[in-house]
């Protein structure tokens, strides 16, 4: 006797151990593949791997914009946290970013699992509870999509607030324990809002399994087997004395700043989804209950069937069939009144079925937010109740029928093998984007979101033609869906159709007048004609909108530089690259800016790095060859304005700072009249000689080869035209350089007063 008291905890360790590791090889098996997966373009964009704040890593700046801000209409800085520190330790290779879903999966179901054994002392029905909870498809939206890491680290979150409470139920009045179940409960908010039903799901618990609403429970000593039903205390059980019911207030009280919490979360949840949140205005509330008991009931019937599970479910139209609404109320009551019958004999049928109808609340439709009517994601949580149900309820059948343990065994491992099976097929379909928009309109044609995204990806992959047939028949089906205007507004543009462009942007601008994205495309068009003082307007407006916007800022740097304004050009730029350090657009666009203002030290910082990855870029080195004719490396000047004429032969600029600097050198040696008299000429052809500063270096050729009634005529061409652009600077030197050819002198510029060591940029 003493033996076998001395080997069962080992041999229950053991199981324990056993069961946890099926729980992570099962999670493993059916999501592991992710880790070949790719991103996909339904918010890991805008959440992941285009938002800067998270793609530099966990860094102070991003932690305080991660408490201070929302984006995509959520504040999480948790769940941004966690995005952080993946591009800390894998960068944007989706593969680590998917793992880290995985394993946050596992960890929630193996806790899931250890917190229910803790709760009843049954091993295998909080086995199976877990188990059912880890493999299911329904998971498969939550885990395998990068950006609902939400789900998994707020699920990991609920799981340690349970297993505190347990531990605080263990002793009741310790405000350390209690301390560290707020916590929990804070951090789990701090991922995802939704979890604001916890504390309802604490209350619960003290009804089953934890026995907490009896007036006084009955305590009696078992041996360390016997431990069903009950919370172990060593070897002291609590048992609920479900027969006698009197509402514990006090229960209630205990939760109170849980609850505060819990308050605190829906505040900040309004204010995060801000506009998104006047969908509402749309459906009335009696529209939205009745949608609700509807999705109650569609999201059963996706638990016990999972098949034809898609990403989104649109939501229905005003219209709901009255049928459907009479189905949901009958299979719902229905449902209520037999776990209320039975809640004496079979407590866990109620606490399950309550479970699962409480935690949907936040998510059930009562508040509408975004496309979707319904979606997997929302099931991670709430379903543990209907896992808890069916696990007690099969353990409860196998000891009323203990012959037929073994086909209840069989059963349920046959449930899971086909539950893996179809996690596993759902699972692969999240491997890219045209791969999951693909399987999704062909369970949902009309799925205007799926077409839109199916677009996207296929106009990432330079498939234009394609990508516009498909936002074409977005708006067949829907002509108010804005992404697919805007998206084939952007298509249309890069193809060079931009008359259609604007025209598919200003329709949308008359449906959504704040649309930050059809104001940025509508500038962009406007500037690709040219029309910059219209163009400058939209991207103030898109600045408006949202001031944080790195490629309003950049864009009307263009905008502004092309329009000669360059130091409020400069502005924008450092804006746009405070708000995104690695834009190397902006960061390129910066150093030309402040090369043009003659800031040319401080350009060298932003162009240098940029050197190595666009050497072909015969712009950048004309710059840099002016660059260096500032700081006096004239001989690094020219091998750079050379470099710029063999990558384009009739680079006008380069042809004229190469003729200017080949015939007015300081340095003799560095001079040749010749070659500056031919790309001058060159040049000049270019422009039809109209532009003054061509001119000039035509007139500083001709006189280093000696023909000074040419420079002399040249030069006041030059001055003609420099007078008449009002360009007084220019008008000055043009007077003074005239003077030295009609002297018969030729201009050589001086030698740089305060040239720096020369050295190899």
């Amino acid at each position: 006797m003493s033996d076998r008291t001395a080997t069962a905890p080992s041999h229950d360790r053991l199981t324990t151990l056993a069961v946890c590791t099926f729980l992570l090889l099962g999670a493993v098996l059916v999501f592991g593949q992710t880790a070949r997966h790719d991103f996909v373009n339904y918010d890991d964009d805008e959440c992941v791997y285009e938002n800067p704040h998270v793609t530099h890593g966990l860094t102070a700046p991003a932690i305080l914009w991660a408490l201070t801000h929302r984006r995509a209409e959520i504040w999480a800085p948790l769940t941004w946290a966690s995005h952080m520190i993946d591009c800390q330790l894998y960068g944007l290779s989706a593969g680590g970013h998917h793992i880290t879903n995985v394993i946050l999966h596992a960890a929630t179901a193996m806790l899931l699992f250890l917190v229910l054994q803790q709760m009843t002392g049954q091993l295998w029905p909080s086995a199976l509870a877990a188990a059912l909870f880890a493999l299911h498809p329904l998971r498969a939206e939550s885990v395998a999509w990068v950006t609902e890491r939400k789900d998994v680290l707020s699920g990991l979150f609920f799981m340690l607030t349970l297993a505190a409470y347990v531990r605080y139920v263990q002793r009741p009045f310790s405000p350390w324990r209690y301390l560290l179940l707020a916590i929990a409960f804070g951090l789990g908010l701090m991922a995802k809002q939704s979890l604001v039903t916890l504390p309802c799901v604490l209350l619960l618990l003290d009804y089953w399994p934890l026995g907490r609403f009896a007036g006084s429970a009955r305590r009696r000593q078992t041996s360390p087997r016997r431990r069903e039903g009950a919370l172990v205390r060593g070897a002291t059980l609590v048992e609920p004395e479900l027969g006698r019911f009197s509402f514990p207030w006090h229960l209630v009280i205990e939760k109170l700043p849980l609850l505060l919490l819990a308050g605190a979360a829906c505040v900040v949840t309004v204010w995060a989804m801000g506009q998104a949140l006047s969908v509402n205005e749309h459906y009335p509330l009696w529209w939205r209950v009745e949608n609700g008991l509807i999705s109650y009931v569609t999201y059963l019937g996706h638990y016990l069937f999972p098949v034809g599970l898609v990403v989104p479910y649109l939501r229905p139209g005003l219209n709901l069939p009255m049928w459907r609404i009479c189905e949901a109320l009958l299979v719902l009551s229905g449902i209520t009144v037999a776990v209320c019958v039975c809640r004496r004999r079979c407590p866990y049928l109620l606490v399950g079925w309550l479970w699962y109808l409480g935690m949907f609340v936040p998510t059930i439709g009562l508040v509408q937010y975004g496309a979707q009517d319904v979606a997997d994601r929302y099931t991670y949580l709430p379903q543990i109740g209907l896992c808890m149900a069916l696990a007690w309820g099969a353990a409860d059948l196998c000891r009323a029928w203990p012959n037929r343990r073994s086909a209840f065994g069989v059963a349920a491992a046959l449930t899971l093998i086909s539950l893996m099976g179809c996690a596993w097929r759902q699972t692969g379909f999240w491997r890219d984007s045209e791969v999951l928009w693909t399987h999704t309109l062909a369970c949902s044609p009309q799925n205007v979101v799926a077409q839109s995204h199916l677009g996207g990806a296929l106009a990432t992959r330079g498939q234009f033609d394609e990508a516009i047939g498909h936002y074409r028949e977005a708006l067949e089906i829907d002509p108010a869906f804005g992404l697919a205007r805007l998206s084939l507004g952007d298509v249309l543009l890069a193809r060079g159709r931009v008359d259609a462009a604007i025209a598919q942007y200003q329709i949308l601008l008359k449906a959504n007048a704040d649309s930050k994205l059809a104001h940025l495309g509508l500038g962009n068009a406007l500037a690709s004609r040219g029309q910059m003082d219209q163009a400058i307007a939209h991207y103030h407006r898109a600045l408006e909108i949202q001031p944080d916007y790195a490629d309003a800022h950049h864009n009307l740097g263009v905008a502004l530089a092309t329009s000669g304004r360059f130091e409020e050009a400069i502005v924008h730029y450092r804006q746009a690259l405070e708000i995104q350090p690695d834009y190397a657009e902006a960061g390129y666009n910066l150093g030309m800016a402040l090369a043009g203002c003659g800031h040319f030290d401080e350009a060298l910082t932003y162009l240098q790095p940029v050197m190595e990855f666009r050497p072909n870029d015969a712009e950048l080195q004309n710059t840099f060859g002016n660059i260096l004719v500032a700081r006096g490396q004239f001989q690094d000047a020219v091998a750079h304005y050379r470099k710029a004429l063999e990558i384009q032969p009739d680079h006008l600029a380069a042809q004229k700072s190469l003729a200017w600097l080949r015939a007015t050198c300081p340095i003799a040696s560095l001079r040749d009249g010749d070659q500056a008299l031919k790309l001058a000429q060159r040049a000049n052809r270019r422009c039809d000689g109209k532009r003054p500063d061509v001119l000039d270096a035509l007139a500083a050729a001709y006189a280093e080869v000696g023909w000074f009634p040419e420079a002399v005529a040249t030069q006041q061409k030059a001055l003609e035209l420099a007078t008449q652009q009002h360009a007084q600077s220019l008008t000055d030197a043009l007077r003074a350089r005239m003077a030295l050819y009609q002297a018969e002198k030729p201009f050589h510029q001086p030698h740089p007063a305060s040239a720096p060591p020369r050295h190899k940029p």
